[in-house]
C-alpha cells in the first residue's frame, strides 16, 4: 500500500504549475485528490493526470467564503473525510508601491492569504473532530521582501503568521501547520518572464538552477505524511540556497 492510501487531500490552486505537480504526487501515493482551482477545465486536467476515481475537479475561487464550504462539503460527500489541506492558490499583481492600485493589492492578498484563511477554517473543525490533519501553506521567498512585490510579499509573509497560528490551535488535536516557501522554480509564473530574466534568475541561485515543480511535490508529500507529526509550525525553504545566498551576497 502506498502511504497516503485511505486519505484524502484538498488542494487549491491545482489548475497548473505547483498545484498540479502537487496533486499528481499525491495521487501517485495513493491519495484521493481533489482539485480545485478558479479555472474549471483546468482543474479537470489536472485531475485526469491524477487518475479517476482518485481525484475530483472542482472550480471554486478561494475569495469566496461561500464557494470554499460548498468545496469541502462536496469532498466530504465524495471521500468521506479531509487529512490533508494545501493552501496553494495565488497571483502575482506586481508594481512599484507608489504606482500599485487598490485593486491590485487586493486580488493579491485576497487569493494568498484570505483564500488560505476560507479554506484552512473550512476545514479545521473536521480535523480537529477526527483528531487528524495536515495542513500544507505554500508561501515564497518573497515572504521577507521583495522590490515591486509590496502585495505579494505582504500576502507571503501573512500566510507564515497565519500558519503558525493555526500550528498552535490545532496541536492539541492532532493537527499540524506548516508552510513551504518556494524559490525561484519552473513554474508557468517563472516562463512569463523574458529569457534573459528567467537566466538571470537562476544564475541568482547557489545549484545555479531553477527548481522543478517535482521537488516542491516532494517536500509537501513528507511534511503531510504521518511520519511528519512532530514538525508544525515550521517554514521550509524550497529554494536551491536561494534565501541564504542572497542574505551572503
Amino acid at each position: 500500500m502506498s502511504r497516503y492510501t485511505g486519505r484524502v487531500v484538498m488542494i487549491s490552486g491545482a489548475g497548473q504549475g505547483l498545484g498540479r505537480a502537487m496533486a499528481e504526487r499525491f495521487a501517485a501515493d495513493g491519495a484521493a485528490v481533489a482539485v480545485g482551482d478558479v479555472r474549471g477545465p483546468a482543474a479537470g486536467e489536472t485531475a485526469a493526470l491524477c487518475g479517476v476515481p482518485l481525484a475530483r475537479p472542482s472550480t471554486v475561487d478561494v475569495t469566496d467564503a461561500g464557494q470554499v464550504d460548498r468545496w469541502v462539503a462536496d469532498t466530504v460527500d465524495a471521500f468521506g473525510r479531509v487529512d490533508v489541506l494545501v493552501n496553494n492558490a495565488g497571483v502575482l499583481r506586481d508594481n512599484r508601491l507608489e504606482h500599485m492600485t487598490g485593486e491590485e493589492w487586493d486580488t493579491a492578498v485576497d487569493v494568498s492569504l484570505r483564500g488560505a484563511f476560507h479554506c484552512t477554517r473550512a476545514v479545521f473543525a473536521l480535523m480537529k473532530a477526527q483528531r487528524y490533519g495536515r495542513v500544507l501553506s505554500l508561501s515564497s521567498v518573497c515572504w521577507r521582501g521583495n522590490f515591486g512585490q509590496a502585495n505579494y510579499a505582504a500576502a507571503k509573509a501573512g500566510i507564515v503568521g497565519l500558519a503558525r497560528t493555526v500550528a498552535l490551535e490545532g496541536a492539541a488535536h492532532g493537527v499540524t501547520s506548516n508552510v513551504i516557501s518556494p524559490g525561484i522554480i519552473e513554474t508557468p509564473m517563472l516562463a512569463a518572464l523574458p529569457r534573459r530574466a528567467r537566466e538571470r534568475l537562476s544564475r541568482s541561485v547557489p545549484v545555479r538552477r531553477a527548481g522543478h515543480p517535482a521537488e516542491i511535490a516532494d517536500a509537501a508529500a513528507f511534511l503531510c505524511d504521518e511520519q511528519a507529526a512532530y514538525i508544525t509550525g515550521a517554514v521550509l525553504d524550497v529554494d536551491g540556497g536561494f534565501s541564504v545566498g542572497s542574505a551572503l551576497r
